[in-house]
Formats: C-alpha cells, structure tokens, sequence
C-alpha cells in the first residue's frame, strides 16, 4: 500500500503528463515542443523513481535514469540539432486548428476515463487516474501525429505515444522485464534517428519538411 506523500507525489506527476500532453497539442514552435516533450519525460522518469521506491525493485531506477537521459536529454538535443539544421522553427497551421485540437484532446482524454474506468475499478494500477492518463497519453500521441505536416513534429508524438506505454507498463505491472525495457529504449533511440534523417532526405528533396507534400507522389 502506498504511504500519502507517494501517493501524492504520482498523481501530482500524472498530472503534469496528461498537462504536458495539452501543452504539445497547443504548441506551434519546434523548441517548444521538444522543451515540453522534456519535462514530459523527466516527469515519467521521476514517477518510475517513486514506484521503484515504494515497490522495492532496484531495475526500474535504471530504468528511470535511462529514461531521463535518454528521452529528457538526449533526444530533445537531437531533435533541435535537426531542426536547427533543417531552419524549421515553426509548425505549419495544422490539418485541425489548435483550439478545435485541444478539444478533441479532452474528448480523448474523457474516453480514456470511461474506458478504463472497468480496469480501474479492479485496482491494477498504481493509482486511479495512472492507466487513465497513459491510455490517454497514448492517443493524444497518435492525434500528434496525424494532425501535424511536419515530420519533426510527427516523431515527437510517436515519442509521446512511447512515453503513454511507458506510463502504463510502470503504473500496471510495475514495469517490464528489464531485457524488453532496454531493447524498447534501444529501439526508440535508434527510430528517432532513422526518422531525423528520414526528415533530412524530406527537407533537401522538397525544401520542407512538410508530409503533406508526399501525398501527391501517389498522384
């Protein structure tokens, strides 16, 4: 069982995901949203520290760590590195405008709620609110990816839907199996530079970076 101050400690993190999910969802500048997507991370990672705590398993630290540096540092810097280098610092206007997304947005996010809310009626999570916000998260992260035309913007939301599996690995089972943990760290890592290069090839064939643009190649 929980004491209180952990308790607190996850839904005040939870939190702050599901908020910097809106966040991303409401921003347009590219540092923005790599900034956010940070402080996103950094909050998951704090939270798997907590669950380490109260659980007693020692690999979810390395797990947390991992996931600080990883997805807190190191792949923010990257992105704005390709970013600086492709001189892309605003997103074009979206397929849905920000205020009609950040609606569907608290749609997703009440449907992920009832969804769940058999699941958490059941107490497999950490918390009530933990498998709402992660499945939440998860969609959230693939509306990311389909509303925007930048491919930077795209590997940002594939990246959050990432962290939203995360979340609910860590706040269901208490994590995964450190060997699939490691490897899904691997393959994020190794994905999010495939697709920054990806996003260079876009950038030096069409000048931009928008994927709209690769539509017409059906035509």
């Amino acid at each position: 069982m929980l004491n209180s101050l952990s308790l607190d400690a996850i839904n005040t993190l939870a939190a702050i995901i599901l908020l910097t999910d809106f966040m991303l969802v409401a921003s347009s500048r590219m540092r923005s949203l790599t900034r956010i997507f940070a402080i996103q991370s950094l909050a998951l990672g704090a939270l798997a520290a907590v669950v380490a705590f109260e659980t007693g398993a020692e690999h979810i630290y390395i797990v947390a760590v991992l996931s600080i540096v990883l997805k807190a540092v190191i792949i923010p810097r990257f992105i704005d590195y390709a970013t600086t280098k492709i001189q892309v610092k605003r997103e074009v206007e979206p397929l849905v405008k920000i205020p009609g997304s950040l609606l569907i947005c608290a749609a997703i996010t009440l449907l992920a709620y009832f969804v769940t809310e058999p699941l958490m009626q059941q107490g497999t999570a950490i918390t009530s609110n933990c498998l709402a916000i992660s499945f939440a998260s998860v969609l959230i992260g693939m509306f990311l990816m389909v509303s925007r035309r930048k491919a930077i913007t795209e590997i940002i939301g594939l990246l959050v839907v990432e962290n939203g599996v995360f979340f609910a690995a860590i706040s269901t089972t208490y994590s995964m199996p450190m060997i699939v943990e490691l490897g899904v760290f691997f393959d994020v890592l190794v994905g999010v530079i495939i697709m920054g290069l990806f996003a260079f090839r876009i950038n030096r064939t069409f000048d931009s970076i928008d994927t709209s643009i690769l539509r017409g190649l059906k035509d």
